[in-house]
């Protein structure tokens, strides 16, 4: 939050677009996805496939549904990029214009019930993907900080995987690692 805060001005006037909390979510995940391929991964009859790509279908919420376009190699993106692509895509889907080619091909999924004041929840697998991260509300909570209690935005996010070939290892180090580097974008940058 405070990198948002801090560049949000800038990084709009350089680029064109908000710097939103999207583009912190979909590039640590495409980290996390790239160290844990098995949540990238997914079973096709007897066989596990691996994909050596990121490709995060993001929820849309629409005035006719939900739809789930596609961003494609977010591995290979910077905020910018993905910002870029989520409001096109976001445009599209408002219009009504998507293509299915825009739907179609998603290795992981990212949906954001925070933005409906969503507290908790369980988001239901995009199939054939093996995993999606729901994310909730940013609600200030009390937390134990140096023997202290303070308050602190917090916000609850929530893998549900297939137990077939996600074991709660992976699913937690997935987590861990996206929680690191949303808090500190620096490990993305510096490779850590």
């Amino acid at each position: 939050m405070a990198l948002r805060s801090k560049h949000k001005d800038a990084f709009l006037k350089k680029h064109g677009v908000k710097l939103g909390f999207m583009s912190a979510f979909l590039k640590a995940s495409a980290q996390g996805l790239s160290e844990m391929p098995e949540v990238n991964a997914f079973i096709d009859g007897n066989q596990i496939i691996y994909r050596d790509y990121v490709d995060i279908s993001v929820a849309v919420a629409t005035p006719k549904g939900l739809v789930v376009p596609v961003i494609r190699n977010v591995e290979n993106m910077n905020y910018a990029d993905i910002e870029k692509s989520l409001n096109d895509l976001g445009v599209k889907a408002r219009e009504g214009s998507l293509a299915i080619e825009d739907m179609d091909g998603g290795t992981f999924t990212v949906s954001n019930g925070g933005v409906f004041g969503s507290m908790f929840g369980t988001p239901i697998i995009n199939l054939p993907q093996s995993a999606i991260l729901g994310m909730h509300a940013i609600l200030e909570r009390p937390v134990a900080l140096n023997g202290n209690v303070v308050i602190r935005p917090m916000m609850y996010i929530a893998l549900t995987y297939d137990h077939r070939l996600i074991d709660g290892r992976e699913a937690v180090t997935f987590l861990k690692r996206v929680k690191s580097a949303v808090e500190e974008p620096a490990t993305l940058l510096l490779g850590i």
